[in-house]
This record gives structure tokens, C-alpha cells and sequence, in this order.
């Protein structure tokens, strides 16, 4: 079924759904997997971002959502030399992503305070995305929901923690997944909530013994 949104898009700054508005979500990803606004970011283009993202304004909107800017922020038309006030560097480079990848895809590493994430993710349209990969890790990540990724070891009984203390904090999943490298390896969970969990149960699940990380992605859809 076709959705009134898919027809005339996203609220948003132009000129385009998919190489701004998306765009745009995907920096914003990326900014909430390093808590905040970057010091550096490579920002890689492929396929029809890397040969008209430019012209779409798909670096001024990566650069945008990297310093916080949704995608009807008129501030994104100015965004590039607003990064530079803010000390955030940005280094863009065209590639081609090996496999098979949407033609509206970027990667982007990011780092802050002696933290470095990276993502893989595409802008399917309308202002849609899809994140594929955090850290190497396999995702399917919207950005419809607020996120919860946390990176544990492969070990039984984890997902059972993580949902109890969710639970505890009356937060209800939508979805979960868990993908792993290797079996006793370290395993990625994504798990959409209909709402953020407290400090506290963040820090519940922080304090498991086996989880290495635990971030929140808000929102962006």
C-alpha cells in the first residue's frame, strides 16, 4: 500500500527526501551511537550519493544530523560551516561499498571522546532508512523507534537480563534481534522500545557482567 507520505515525502528541507531528508536521520544515527556531536567524522558516499549527493545537499545533511539538526531544520543549509564552529571535522569521500547496498548509502565513522562507532546505512526514500550494519555487526535499524544497542558476549540467559530489566522499568519492546560474529563470541542486540528506558535500568543493563556497550538511539522517524 503506497502512504500518503511516500507520495509527497517528509516535512523537511529540500530538494530532496532521499538524499536530504535521510540523509539527515543517518547523521543523526550516527551522532546518538557516540553519545553527542562528534569531534571527526569520515563520511564515505556510495552509488547515487557519491554521484549527485552533492548537488542534493546530502553533505550538508549528514553534516546536519552529525551536530543534532532534523530534517526540517532550516539550519542545514548552513550546517557545513556550523560543523567547522563546533569543531567538528568532516572528511567526505565517494567509494564503492562492497556487496549489495541500496544506491543511496553511506558509511560513517565517527569518534568522540575516545570513542569510535561506525555504521552502514541507506536512505530508501520519503525520508525512510534502513542502518545495515553498526560496528562491523549485522542491524536492520529504522530509526522508527527509540533504539536500544547493546554489544554483550554470546552467552545464555542475556537477552532474558536485558528484557527483565526493561521490563522492571515498564518499558514494552516492539522488536529484538540479536546477531552475532561467532557463536561464545561478541553479539550485537538491537531491541526498538516504545519509549527510552531510565538512567537507572541503562545502568542495570550496563552492569551485567558480559555487555561491553550500551547506547540509545532516539527516535529520528
Amino acid at each position: 500500500m503506497v502512504s500518503l507520505l511516500d507520495i509527497i515525502g517528509p516535512v523537511m528541507v529540500g530538494p530532496s527526501s532521499s538524499h536530504t531528508a535521510g540523509a539527515c536521520r543517518l547523521g543523526l544515527i550516527a551522532r546518538a551511537l557516540v553519545g553527542g556531536t562528534p569531534e571527526h567524522a569520515q563520511v564515505e558516499l556510495h552509488g547515487s550519493f557519491a554521484r549527485t549527493g552533492v548537488g542534493h545537499g546530502t553533505d550538508r545533511a549528514i553534516a546536519g544530523g552529525l551536530l543534532g539538526y532534523h530534517p526540517d531544520d532550516e539550519r542545514l543549509r548552513e550546517s557545513l560551516t556550523a560543523a567547522e564552529a563546533e569543531g567538528l571535522t568532516i572528511e567526505f569521500k565517494n567509494t564503492t561499498l562492497r556487496g549489495d547496498h541500496h544506491p543511496n548509502t553511506t558509511r560513517i565513522t565517527v569518534k568522540r571522546d575516545g570513542k569510535t562507532a561506525v555504521l552502514i546505512g541507506s536512505s530508501l526514500g520519503a525520508g525512510r532508512i534502513l542502518v545495515t550494519a553498526i560496528d562491523g555487526f549485522p542491524v536492520e535499524v529504522t530509526g522508527a523507534y527509540t533504539t536500544l544497542v547493546a554489544v554483550a558476549k554470546d552467552v545464555p540467559g542475556i537477552v532474558a537480563s536485558v528484557a527483565g530489566a526493561l521490563a522492571d522499568d515498564s518499558v514494552n519492546l516492539a522488536t529484538m534481534r540479536v546477531s552475532r560474529r561467532q557463536k561464545g563470541g561478541e553479539a550485537i542486540h538491537i531491541y526498538e522500545l516504545d519509549h527510552a528506558p531510565s538512567d537507572g535500568a541503562m545502568a542495570r543493563i550496563l552492569a551485567l557482567p558480559v555487555v561491553k556497550t550500551v547506547r540509545i538511539i532516539e527516535r529520528v522517524a
